[in-house]
């Protein structure tokens, strides 16, 4: 799959990048890109929600009146559930949502995920983004010109760059993201896909590893 190298203009360089078919150009397949996505969210789910149990609520334990002889319901203490301000019945319980997916399920979804953006042609890929300071004004500059502003735009570059990264936190639609760090989600909650010229040829190199 062939793509033009943009500037931060926005302008073709006259250079392409050849994104490998064994990742770009593969049969997207969708469940494990819905495993994926599912066990992301799962993950970020805190799991603290809690109720008092009838041992846990205030109240004293002494049985309210003798087991027969009122003419009433038997009775227990007055923390029973079905009294005001007795205790919960099967409520929640701290937990844990996250659950286990392979690693080859995770690839597969990853890359499949890759493969419905060159799909539908959300592949941007530019030059690395010099920033000698923080400044969002100048990263917005580069996102209109690259077409993308007002986009869920998902940045991902090979290496860390403070000054990249205080530019674009403070913009709601923009997600930056280490190559390394990149997951099935953010690739499937962006709009457009904007690499770095370097974080585009790391697919290249590790396709060849794996042939070599």
């Amino acid at each position: 799959m062939q793509v033009d190298i943009l500037n931060i203009s926005g302008k073709q360089t006259g250079r392409t990048i050849e994104l490998p078919e064994e990742i770009f150009g593969i049969e997207p397949n969708k469940h494990v890109v819905y495993l994926a996505v599912k066990q992301y969210l799962a993950a970020q789910r805190q799991g603290t929600h809690k109720v008092k149990t009838r041992l846990e609520v205030k109240g004293a334990s002494k049985k309210l009146h003798k087991q027969k002889g009122t003419g009433g319901s038997r009775k227990g203490n007055i923390r029973n559930p079905l009294y005001k301000g007795g205790g919960s019945i099967f409520g929640p319980k701290p937990r844990d949502y996250d659950f286990k997916l392979n690693r080859k399920v995770k690839d597969l979804a990853k890359m499949s995920a890759l493969a419905f953006k060159a799909k539908d042609n959300a592949i941007v890929v530019v030059e690395e983004i010099a920033m000698d300071a923080p400044k969002t004004k100048q990263f917005t500059e580069v996102l209109k010109s690259l077409n993308v502003a007002g986009k869920k735009t998902l940045l991902v570059t090979a290496d860390y760059n403070d000054n990249l990264y205080l530019s674009l936190r403070n913009l709601p639609t923009v997600e930056g993201s280490l190559l390394a760090d990149m997951n099935t989600y953010d690739i499937v909650n962006a709009d457009v896909l904007v690499l770095t010229e370097n974080a585009a040829k790391v697919f290249t190199e590790e396709v060849v590893e794996v042939n070599a």
